[in-house]
């Protein structure tokens, strides 16, 4: 026990370093991570966005934030699978704790949360954000292209999100038409994996639709999202649904027929060539989920992002420090 202490949240003192408590207990940051509102120093800034009031079918994402940190407690200590290194040994992250919402008062929500990213980015760190529904999407894209110009957005979905949309709609289904017709993204450089439905417009997005990547290996799906994002400043957002119900049930629109967690966390374990500048994890709600299968889904989701900003990390010293021979840790295709 000498090496354990309690309740890491709150009572670290670096911003990096594993936490050694037990798993059931002690406070529930994201990966027992600091939490904090001071990001001077920080690499990378995990944020929760309790908002759920854009759904179209069942409540309950608002609550997500709160699984995946409960659900990622078992995910310190050990050196991070398949990383294979301790994540935090030299990458430092805190948790920001939550957005806070008007309750009453929705329309303000999107530029709170705008508000809010920009002042977190502003500081150069990574900002990866838990939902939340997938609204909350649309402000933080709106962010993150004020810094970095038009995005190339991965989005991992059941559903495009470009239904019909009058530029006002808080709606989780329409986001990402409104994002094209903004100049937020580039669809020429924007893919959609595992998508089960069909609204009336894609807005010129690439899509590989649920029955497509049933036929497709990892790797295979890997390439597709390498080649079409092309170099291009890129965005990653997960909305959980896009796994099947049978590996993520507690969700509010949940299709069959999707893919497993196994197959997709490979295809984001291969994403290392992508210039990744932000990312988020979405519409997981606990209410409808089983022995918190939904919310660890996501919480190894929200980890392999962290790998990836880790590895980038790494090869970044390396080169730095003029190692130019250096092994690939980013296990890029």
């Amino acid at each position: 026990m000498a090496n354990q202490n309690i309740d890491h949240a709150f009572t670290a003192r670096s911003k990096t370093g594993a936490s050694f408590e037990p798993t059931y207990a002690g406070a529930l940051s994201f990966m027992r991570r600091k939490y904090t509102k001071d990001v001077k120093g920080a690499d990378a800034v995990v944020w929760g966005i309790p908002f759920d009031a854009a759904v179209t079918n069942r409540p309950g994402a608002r609550f997500g934030s709160q699984a995946i940190r409960r659900a990622s407690t078992i995910l310190d200590n050990d050196p991070q699978y398949p990383f294979s290194r301790d994540l935090f040994e030299h990458l430092a992250v805190v948790d920001y704790g939550d957005c806070l919402l008007d309750s009453g008062n929705h329309q303000k929500t999107p530029g709170t949360i705008e508000r809010e990213a920009a002042k977190i980015l502003k500081s150069g760190a990574f900002l990866l954000s838990l939902g939340g529904d997938h609204f909350v999407t649309w402000p933080l894209l709106k962010a993150h292209a004020a810094i970095h110009g038009p995005l190339a957005l991965v989005q991992f979905d059941a559903h495009q999100d470009t239904w019909p949309d009058d530029g006002k709609r808080i709606d989780h289904g329409s986001f990402v038409g409104r994002a094209v017709k903004e100049g937020i993204i580039d669809p020429d450089r924007s893919i959609q994996i595992g998508i089960r439905t069909h609204a009336p417009d894609t807005f010129g997005i690439k899509i590989l639709y649920g029955h497509e990547i049933e036929e497709m290996r990892a790797s295979d799906i890997a390439y597709a999202i390498v080649d079409r994002t092309g170099g291009r400043k890129t965005y990653l957002t997960f909305d959980i649904d896009c796994l099947d119900p049978a590996f993520a049930p507690g969700t509010g629109t949940p299709v069959a027929g999707g893919p497993s967690s196994a197959k997709i966390l490979s295809t984001l374990r291969q994403l290392g060539q992508i210039d990744i500048v932000g990312a988020d994890v979405v519409e997981v709600a606990p209410a409808y989920d089983h022995a918190d299968i939904t919310a660890i889904a996501g919480s190894m989701v929200a980890m392999h992002y962290l790998g990836l900003v880790a590895e980038r990390k790494a090869r970044q010293e390396e080169l730095s420090n003029g190692n130019h021979g250096a092994t690939n840790h980013g296990h890029g295709i």
